[in-house]
């Protein structure tokens, strides 16, 4: 790694104290958010459906320009169940893990979610944004730390089929929250160990987040810097929420040295 007093050959358009570089995954390296929403509506809306025959209720379907924004991005899978059925006036029971498809409780319904998002990266695959291999280059040419920390418990599996994983030294998954016992986006909890797991603290490491509660955990941590990545045209809510900057293509933010 190059010493972090030499000026870098590359300007990332971030802070000289700057030494790791802390990304979210879906919507910010790779087009897995619209992978995600999907499956969170096909889910939803078929137990949505299903629930209101049952219960002689009328059909509101879920809305991912709605209540994909507001109810799920960013937030662990649980979380995001739980959060949307709240929204709807529904309770059910939290249930375990290993709660199949079937199981009419949130970590259930999580696990149909979990299977279809498994099911649509097998048959379509997972787009790279444009900019991210030549920003992640420009980050690595820069001396720069770089980890993913994402709330996806399919991860690995996106950076590995992908290639992005060659870039990544530390990757902070929904399975690694768990285990380290992190609580999930707003709070800064994932982003501050990932920052840690490379050896900086918080002041020496920026948040890259497309999602309202990823900005958010970006400036509850004190980060050096949070950039909001905007794929779906909130770039007033990410600055609102805690962006220092919001940009459509990570390459915005190199300019190169003369």
């Amino acid at each position: 790694m190059s010493d972090p007093q030499m000026a870098r050959p590359v300007d990332v358009g971030l802070p000289e104290q700057v030494r790791a570089c802390l990304f979210d995954l879906d919507g910010v390296l790779t087009d897995t958010a619209s992978v995600h929403a999907s499956a969170w509506k096909e889910m939803f809306d078929a137990y949505l459906a299903e629930r209101a025959e049952r219960l002689g209720e009328p059909f509101v379907p879920f809305e991912i320009a709605t209540d994909y924004v507001q109810y799920v991005d960013g937030k662990r899978r649980q979380d995001g169940t739980r959060s949307f059925l709240a929204s709807r006036g529904i309770t059910l029971p939290e249930g375990t893990a290993d709660d199949s498809p079937e199981t009419e409780s949130v970590n259930g319904l999580g696990t149909r979610k979990n299977n279809l998002v498994h099911e649509k990266i097998a048959h379509e695959g997972v787009t790279i944004f444009d900019g991210t291999f030549e920003y992640l280059e420009a980050v690595q040419a820069a001396g720069l730390r770089i980890a993913v920390v994402s709330s996806s418990a399919n991860t690995a599996e996106v950076l590995r089929v992908t290639g992005l994983e060659k870039f990544v030294e530390a990757r902070v998954d929904a399975q690694a929250a768990i285990a380290a016992g992190l609580h999930g986006k707003p709070s800064p909890e994932t982003f501050v160990h990932g920052a840690r797991l490379l050896g900086f603290e918080p002041a020496q490491a920026v948040v890259f987040e497309d999602a309202i509660v990823g900005v958010q955990a970006g400036r509850a941590g004190s980060f050096g810097k949070v950039v909001g990545v905007d794929r779906v045209g909130h770039a007033a809510a990410l600055s609102e929420h805690g962006a220092d900057v919001v940009v459509t293509n990570l390459a915005q933010l190199i300019e190169k040295r003369a």
